[in-house]
């Protein structure tokens, strides 16, 4: 296996950004980076992306150079680091028609059928990377490369939640309603976030998710 070199560039006066590019392996790294920066430098707010992780410090109580030596430190350590297996979580969807406004649109582009679309969808296991952009939202790897499917010209002033999308290379599920421009495949009943619950997100780093068809329109 090739090493992974990671870099390491400012962003703004008060945020430092370790990218090392986008594989599961490296991002499987960057999971145990990013515990083991959570214990030794709690007073950073570390935030795992896709691909990178970036520490956001108070320079008046945590100096930067102690920032970079933590984040090399703890990218050199991560090498062979063996995290708990995440949970698996089987997603049932509705694909297409009323669910999935944007299923014929994506099989066009992929030059198959819709039903032909949602069966590859929901092939493979998905890897959850990272959670961001709402709560809950889960970045997934392992979008099969023929769905791949540009975002909307004109994004939706409100996607319903529980929409099941594809934006460009990946794919995820919408946790509650909000503007976007990824283009809606399917839907599903599955609560992805819950404020009530003690876990309020239903996924988390590392688990694995499992698209399961509940009907094709």
């Amino acid at each position: 296996m090739n090493e992974i070199s990671p870099s390491i560039q400012p962003l703004g006066e008060t945020a430092l950004v370790l990218s090392v590019g986008l594989d599961l392996a490296a991002q499987r790294r960057l999971w145990a980076a990013w515990h083991a920066l959570e214990q030794r430098l709690p007073q950073v707010e570390w935030i795992l992306g896709m691909g990178n992780l970036t520490a956001h410090f108070d320079p008046l109580t945590t100096a930067a150079r102690v920032v970079i030596r933590a984040l090399e430190g703890a990218w050199t350590n991560s090498v062979g680091v063996e995290l708990a297996s995440g949970q698996v979580v089987t997603v049932p969807v509705r694909y297409g028609g009323e669910h999935g406004p944007d299923l014929a649109l994506v099989a066009e582009h992929a030059g198959m059928t819709p039903r032909e679309a949602a069966e590859l969808h929901a092939a493979p296991d998905y890897t959850v990377y990272c959670l961001g952009f709402l709560p809950g939202f889960a970045y997934l790897g392992g979008l099969d490369p023929r769905l791949a499917a540009p975002r909307r010209a004109d994004p939706r002033l409100a996607v319903p939640t529980g929409a099941v999308a594809i934006g460009g290379a990946q794919t995820g599920i919408y946790p509650m309603p909000s503007p976007g421009g990824w283009q809606l495949i399917g839907d599903t009943t599955a609560v992805l976030f819950d404020p009530y619950r003690e876990t309020p997100g239903l996924l988390a780093p590392g688990d694995t998710v499992r698209f399961c068809i509940e009907d094709i329109a």
